[in-house]
């Protein structure tokens, strides 16, 4: 039986050259690596992903690339900058269950940074 949706000649168009992945067509790729390490910090420390946590936590890492530190005002900038409408209070919920799973560290001066053994899993050491 003929079916239309099947090619005839033997390529699958899946294999196809030219067509390309749909992250890399757009240009999600990197970010999507980016966050898929971020999900593997939550999993490691038992927490569930969810688009704040990925976004709060990537702040933090821009943020010490940079070698700048955040505090819960900062992270709250950052996100808007972005157009992440989160209220102050949604950031600073995060960021205190963050601190208490471990993940993050408070600082003396109220910023906030990634937690040693967050880094580890991070790097890929842990």
């Amino acid at each position: 039986m003929y079916n239309p949706q099947v090619p005839t000649d033997g390529h699958s168009p899946a294999a196809d050259a030219s067509f390309g992945s749909g992250a890399q067509t757009f240009g999600k790729a990197p970010e999507q690596q980016g966050n898929q390490r971020i999900r593997h910090l939550l999993k490691c420390f038992g927490l569930r992903t969810s688009l704040i946590r990925l976004k709060v936590i990537d702040a933090l890492l821009t943020a010490a690339d940079n070698q700048r530190t955040l505090g819960v005002r900062g992270v709250h900038s950052h996100l808007l900058e972005l157009g992440i409408p989160l209220s102050f209070l949604s950031v600073r919920e995060v960021l205190k269950r963050l601190c208490s799973e471990g993940v993050i560290t408070l600082n003396a001066d109220k910023s906030y940074s990634l937690h040693e053994e967050a880094a580890k899993v991070l790097e890929g050491k842990a």
